[in-house]
């Protein structure tokens, strides 16, 4: 059974994996057509990126093929909505019992993870916790979940040691990502579990960027005068 959020959220989870597709595609399709060479990296967009849903963005690539990619924003904050008032829509506690929530899970970053599927949630998380038959593993130590179990284990005190939850996704057809990377609309470099797991969203940017060695202020320089 699918939970829904009321009229003024359309935020949803539901109790079987249903992968964030693009064009006919979903994550596990992607994964299953062999990895791409970007497959678990980081994605860090150009300075001059044309879209703006994806100026100064940082992205975990759970998933490239020669089939598409499918990713996370993992750098900005869902605007109206924070974890407890969730909890709270999605009937998993009662508001009279936000008080009692452990800091942490009170804390826990609500994302907007893209311009697809917006109304879908998807946790990534530390794989010291998963959900049997739910949760895809996208890395050595980072699991994708899309079921309310896993809210319910994080409500409980017993979820994973680091997680974020997410509402939407980013996702590319074939050959669209390398494509726009040979334009220099995106870097990309290894994955970081800081940038996906850290909490200052404001400056996961030009720490992305300083992981590759490149110095912020030098590429605003640089793409001013392009």
């Amino acid at each position: 059974m699918r939970r829904a959020f009321s009229r003024r959220s359309k935020f949803t989870l539901g109790k079987r994996p249903k992968a964030c597709k693009a064009r006919g595609m979903d994550i596990e399709s992607l994964r299953r057509a062999g990895p791409g060479f970007l497959d678990g990296q980081m994605l860090i967009a150009m300075p001059g990126m044309p879209d703006e849903r994806f100026q100064r963005t940082v992205i975990y690539l759970c998933a490239h093929s020669s089939e598409g990619a499918m990713g996370i924003i993992v750098n900005k904050r869902a605007r109206s909505l924070g974890f407890p008032e969730l909890l709270v829509q999605l009937e998993i506690i009662a508001k009279d019992q936000v008080i009692r929530l452990p800091e942490r899970v009170s804390r826990m970053p609500v994302l907007s993870g893209g311009p697809v599927e917006t109304s879908r949630g998807f946790v990534l998380h530390s794989t010291d916790v998963t959900i049997e038959e739910s949760t895809v593993t996208v890395a050595e130590n980072i699991g994708l979940t899309i079921t309310i179990d896993m809210l319910k284990a994080i409500a409980r005190g017993e979820g994973p040691e680091t997680a974020v939850l997410a509402l939407g996704c980013a996702s590319w057809g074939a050959g669209q990502l390398e494509r726009e990377i040979r334009q220099n609309t995106w870097l990309h470099g290894p994955l970081d579990s800081d940038l996906v797991f850290g909490t200052d969203q404001e400056a996961k940017y030009d720490r992305a960027l300083r992981t590759l060695g490149i110095d912020p202020a030098f590429l605003s320089q640089e793409a001013g005068r392009a």
